[in-house]
């Protein structure tokens, strides 16, 4: 990582993947920040400061200005430390740019909220339908690779992008579902090219460098789980 600025903070939680979305944008921009962890279960007075509208994580600030939701931030991120020695992260064809943007609202409209919904599942067949909805849009991201990005390393092309940080994000997530709740999502027979794919992601340095172990997630999330069934 490089030298901690002074004018660059970001506000989250470790094991959050919107959270995860922004330091992989800073990781791959080679920019420094101040990481303000925000402890579980609460939300601190800076976070419900920084984002009065909605009160979540991640908040980005940057020279005392507040940028909220994760790929807005990703976005800004890659704007703001545009570097021609590193690939843009959103792609520069325009009709590139919508196609991602329209894969991210997928991913976060179809896919990541029901991670949470299979982890949080008070019945089994809440955690079945939850399961196969998650199953199901994995499918259809599965298509639109082979669609429109089949030959490419990722969905950014030869190195992570928008797209990939959207969808990669969680896959620690899903080793959590798979241990906490005993679901199978990312099956290699269902989908080889997304399995595929979730390899290469893991073997990025700045992956590497921003997203912890496996093990360390699945504690999180028994007992972010435990925490949820006490409600």
């Amino acid at each position: 990582m490089a030298a901690v600025s002074a004018d660059v903070k970001l506000v989250g939680l470790w094991a959050s993947p919107f959270v995860i979305r922004a330091r992989l944008a800073l990781e791959m921009r080679g920019v420094g920040y101040e990481f303000l962890e925000e402890t579980f279960g609460k939300k601190s007075e800076l976070l419900l400061k920084s984002n009065p509208v909605y009160k979540k994580m991640p908040v980005l600030i940057h020279g005392g200005k507040t940028i909220c939701e994760s790929m807005i931030i990703v976005q800004y991120i890659d704007e703001v430390w545009n570097n021609s020695t590193k690939p843009s992260i959103l792609p520069l064809d325009p009709y590139e740019r919508a196609l991602a943007r329209f894969w991210t609202v997928f991913i976060d409209d179809k896919y990541t909220p029901l991670l949470f919904v299979i982890v949080r599942a008070r019945t089994e067949e809440a955690k079945r339908e939850a399961a196969e909805g998650a199953v199901a849009a994995l499918q259809i991201l599965e298509e639109g690779y082979t669609k429109h990005y089949d030959g490419k390393a990722f969905f950014g092309g030869e190195s992570v992008g928008y797209v990939d940080i959207a969808l990669g994000s969680s896959l620690r997530w899903i080793a959590v579902v798979e241990e906490v709740c005993n679901v199978k999502l990312l099956d290699e027979a269902k989908t080889p090219r997304l399995f595929k794919w979730a390899e290469r992601f893991w073997a990025d340095d700045a992956v590497k460098a921003v997203i912890p172990e496996t093990h360390k997630f699945v504690e999180f999330g028994r007992m972010f789980k435990a925490a949820e069934d006490a409600k």
